[in-house]
């Protein structure tokens, strides 16, 4: 399991700045530009796991750049290139500090909300009446916002966004705007594939030149639930669980081996049989949300294949 991304060192031409998230490093350039590495680390629970998962990185991507492209009449993105399957290099963006989910269904975090007795989540109301995994009348948007301290997302309402001046009105209305036409577009897609788009989060930057901009990814099975829409209605009556779509399996298998990210509790051994497993499943999501066959990129020597692609690539641009 060693041909896997789970840290890197590059140093491309012009770079400034290296930003390490929990799965992407972004390397900033001097020319506006952004070099975005998607490895192979898995997150849950807000920790990463200690092996990398081969493909990862490139499964999402290639998910997220194949959704750029396929709604980038709809809203203007920050992507320019992938010039390599674990690399996207787009526009540099000041990011908006929030997250803009939005949810059809009531599942996960506002059905864990709703079953606690709260008929409001981020200040938007949710009817009386409902189950778990049933259709909200219309998407609701539920903004989420990074905690001060730690990695933890808060959920904030737009109220709040505004009073504290996080966003402005005018361009808050934009991204209201634009999380509706994305979802709207990703509902659709998902429709084709069988599937149905639960909830997913968006974010947004703004250039240099003032244009708000789509960032990060979009559709993936790390940002998004889908639901089998295929006997979706049956299990909705029947008051059974819904066959799901994400990255989820990882969670419950964590859950089901004594760990959610406490204090104390150990992350379970990850054998070479299971990370094989978690990998095919990764490709399995690919190929039923993009509706084409995965194509594995060369693992032989990746770290000079991303840097000889990248630099390439840029030379080409520059």
């Amino acid at each position: 399991m060693s041909n896997t991304i789970t840290a890197t060192d590059f140093n491309f031409p012009g770079q400034t700045a290296v930003y390490r998230g929990k799965v992407r490093e972004v390397y900033s350039l001097d020319n506006d530009l952004l070099v975005m590495i998607a490895t192979d680390r898995l997150s849950a629970f807000d920790v990463i796991m200690p092996k990398g998962i081969p493909y990862k990185g490139q499964i999402l991507n290639q998910i997220a750049t194949k959704m750029m492209k396929d709604t980038e009449d709809l809203v203007p993105n920050w992507l320019m290139g992938t010039p390599d399957p674990n690399v996207a290099v787009g526009k540099r963006c000041e990011p908006f500090k929030v997250e803009m989910v939005i949810r059809g269904y009531m599942s996960g975090h506002a059905a864990r909300e709703y079953k606690a007795g709260r008929r409001t989540l981020c200040g938007v109301p949710m009817p009386e009446g409902m189950k778990e995994n049933d259709k909200f009348p219309e998407p609701i948007i539920t903004p989420a916002t990074k905690a001060e301290q730690g990695d933890h997302d808060e959920d904030i309402s737009r109220e709040d966004i505004l009073k504290r001046g996080i966003v402005s009105a005018e361009d808050y209305a934009v991204l209201e705007k634009y999380t509706k036409a994305l979802f709207k577009r990703g509902t659709e897609i998902a429709a084709k594939r069988g599937l149905i788009l639960v909830d997913t989060k968006y974010e947004f930057g703004k250039t240099a030149d003032g244009e708000i901009v789509l960032i990060d990814e979009i559709h993936t099975p790390d940002s998004s639930r889908y639901f089998y829409a295929d006997g979706y209605e049956e299990r909705q009556a029947r008051g059974e669980a819904q066959k799901q779509l994400s990255k989820e399996f990882v969670r419950q298998w964590l859950i089901s081996n004594g760990f959610q990210g406490l204090e104390g509790q150990q992350v379970p051994e990850m054998t070479d049989e299971y990370v094989t497993s978690v990998s095919e499943r990764y490709i399995e999501l690919y190929e039923k949300i993009t509706g084409e066959k995965f194509e594995k990129a060369d693992l032989s020597d990746i770290d000079n294949r991303i840097a000889n692609n990248v630099t390439r690539y840029l030379k080409e641009l520059l």
